[in-house]
């Protein structure tokens, strides 16, 4: 899964891909190096960044989406939001999976309309509120912590229908270092085998912030880390460097 931000305050990559003829080429070279998802997220989801709107989202994505569609039929489109507004935008223009970090806790809406749409959906171990995203809240086992949690959630989701779900543990969000790296160790027992497993640990700072390094410093760590992802069964990777990826999947199979 090749991570696209069209947005202008990404902490990765300084948004290099905000206009849409850099985005469009953006996505070119990730399908041309392997990608079969291309995630798409018009808002940054950093700590300290400034939150937008619904109607912002939608104007930043504009036609990018029915375009890739056109270019690129074969692609997967994911659309990262926790809007609901966005999904049904996202729904009308051609996506093929709901990427919602927020696990529909930010918009009370969310998982109703990702019930009617019958997309796929991306669930991802966050805490309850926007302001308290990344604050470091869990005290017990992390990995107890994350199945008591999708246990409650998958139930929720499925008591409104929604049956094709993809578990996130939520890598780098309200997590300690050694919380995350107990994640990865241990990431064949979150939901225990019953959902495919999305990874996404790309640029993350807990990588690079004890290693001194900038987030694009990093490639040979976090495919190090990819490669036990994938020994531990996560079947997606989310990633900003589709090639280096690619390689770590050639490598591990």
């Amino acid at each position: 899964m090749g991570i696209l931000n069209i947005t202008p305050d990404s902490f990765s990559d300084g948004g290099k891909f905000y206009e849409e003829k850099n985005a469009l080429l953006q996505v070119e070279k990730m399908i041309s190096e392997g990608a079969d998802f291309i995630d798409i997220g018009a808002q940054s989801t950093r700590p300290n960044a400034e939150k937008i709107s619904a109607k912002e989202e939608i104007s930043r994505i504009g036609k990018i989406i029915s375009k890739i569609k056109k270019e690129f039929p074969d692609v997967l489109i994911s659309l990262d939001t926790f809007y609901s507004d966005v999904v049904k935008f996202g729904n009308d223009e051609g996506i093929d999976l709901i990427n919602d970090i927020s696990a529909g806790n930010f918009d009370e809406n969310m998982l109703k309309t990702v019930s009617e749409t019958g997309l796929p959906y991306v669930l991802m171990h966050i805490n309850k509120t926007y302001d308290e995203m990344h604050e470091k809240q869990i005290q017990n086992d992390v990995i107890v912590s994350l199945n008591y949690y999708f246990s409650k959630k998958v139930l929720e989701l499925q008591n409104l229908g929604i049956k094709d779900i993809i578990l996130d543990p939520g890598f780098g969000f309200g997590k300690t270092i050694e919380q995350n790296h107990q994640m990865i160790d241990e990431l064949q027992f979150i939901g225990f085998s019953k959902f495919p497993l999305l990874v996404g640990i790309s640029r993350k700072s807990f990588i690079y912030k004890p290693l001194g390094k900038l987030p694009n410093e990093i490639n040979t760590q976090t495919q190090i880390l990819h490669r036990k992802a994938l020994e531990k069964c996560a079947k997606i990777l989310r990633v900003h460097d589709v090639a280096e990826a690619k390689k770590t999947l050639q490598i591990s199979y």
